[in-house]
């Protein structure tokens, strides 16, 4: 009798534990807003750095009688947050601890800071790209070739200079280039970035053939023996960078279809060296490609379908990098913009590590927040309005 009261109980005790052992799938869930969202900006965006230093954000104190030892050390360089905004209002997220904090902002001071990332002389509408001294944006607004949204006649880039110790206060010499996409070419509207390729800082935009198609082509500084080999022959010292290297023309999916956009840029494959991952013919017939550059060169490593990315027109970020260990993951819309999915990269091929599905389409902007090993929180903006989050482990 006791026996089948033992075997009873260790039934009872299986019965009670977990059908599976696997993590459940992130909630997906809404930040409420008083207003209706309509852009966003992520961390390390113009905007996001200029409310990060502006004093908007509350900060923490110690309170009275606090052992000041205890005290938490203030994180180096400017709170990482995302801003959103509309017509009727905006707002600042970030993380505290592992919690989302959000503080309005008026429409008024929202404007002043999106105002910012278009510098003078810009294609209007447009974002510039900054990264130390450095900052590339568009210029000369053409409606050549077709006359799409935000495409530009040049690609203007900036360098501030080191300036030496002196007793009076001067200016920081800057340096500016402006270079042209080449014959029978524009600048097409997508936003340039700055990163660290081989070693050395590069500028990668995207160059259109009217509706024939559109190419990735990066601007690098020339060496120094070039540049002064270049002097020598009255080229001008500050004719050191040049578009170095173009991927091959890719026709979109449509007569009208969207060009190239850059997805994000970073050592997705775990090996240490940056790549560039980049959307061909967005809105439901996406592809995902990852470049390498080496030996002067962009090599396409991979192409994948079944994602999306900005159409013709929009601004939008749609796609954002998670910084993970080994490798960061990039994390994008799925083809019909209905869910988003996380992406490891590690080994040149893409692994679907999760899947979000999205009460409403992804719309006008993906991020992220997090630091470390998480957990990480993702922003999306949705088609109707609504800013969705969810928090995941890399």
């Amino acid at each position: 009798m006791s026996d089948r009261r033992a075997a009873l109980a260790a039934l009872l005790c299986l019965a009670a534990l977990p059908a599976s052992a696997e993590p459940a799938a992130p909630q997906v869930e809404l930040l409420a807003l008083p207003f209706r969202v309509t852009a966003m900006r992520g961390p390390g965006s113009e905007v996001a750095l200029a409310v990060a230093t502006s004093g908007l954000l509350p900060v923490a104190h110690a309170s009275a009688g606090a052992d000041p030892k205890r005290a938490p050390k203030p994180a180096e360089g400017p709170v990482p947050v995302v801003v959103v905004w509309g017509e009727d209002g905006g707002a600042v997220i970030s993380l505290d601890g592992g919690t989302l904090r959000t503080t309005l902002v008026g429409a008024e001071a929202i404007e002043g800071f999106a105002a910012a990332e278009t510098p003078r002389g810009a294609v209007p509408g447009s974002r510039q790209a900054q990264l130390g001294p450095l900052s590339a944006y568009l210029t000369g607004p053409t409606r050549a070739l077709g006359g799409a949204p935000g495409q530009a006649a040049g690609l203007t880039i900036r360098e501030r200079q080191p300036l030496g110790v002196t007793a009076e206060p001067k200016p920081v010499p800057v340096t500016t280039q402006t270079l042209t996409p080449g014959p029978d070419q524009v600048f097409a509207g997508r936003s340039p970035r700055i990163a660290t390729l081989d070693g050395r800082p590069a500028v990668i935009a995207v160059t259109a053939q009217g509706t024939a198609g559109s190419s990735l082509a990066m601007a690098m500084k020339n060496s120094e023996g070039d540049a002064a080999q270049g002097a020598a022959k009255g080229a001008g010292k500050s004719a050191v960078w040049s578009l170095s290297a173009r991927t091959p023309p890719q026709a979109g999916g449509k007569p009208d279809g969207a060009p190239l956009s850059l997805a994000g840029i970073a050592a997705f494959s775990g090996t240490g060296a940056s790549e560039i991952a980049a959307l061909r013919a967005p809105d439901g017939e996406g592809v995902l490609q990852l470049w390498r550059y080496a030996g002067g060169a962009l090599t396409l490593a991979g192409a994948w379908p079944g994602y999306a990315g900005p159409g013709l027109g929009e601004a939008g970020d749609l796609a954002a990098v998670l910084p993970a260990d080994p490798a960061p993951s990039l994390v994008l819309p799925l083809a019909g913009r209905t869910a988003l999915a996380l992406l490891s990269l590690k080994g040149g091929a893409p692994t679907e590590r999760l899947r979000l599905p999205l009460p409403a389409p992804a719309a006008f902007g993906v991020a992220v927040l997090g630091a470390g090993s998480g957990p990480w929180t993702i922003l999306v903006g949705l088609a109707d309005g609504r800013l969705a989050t969810a928090r995941v482990t890399p």
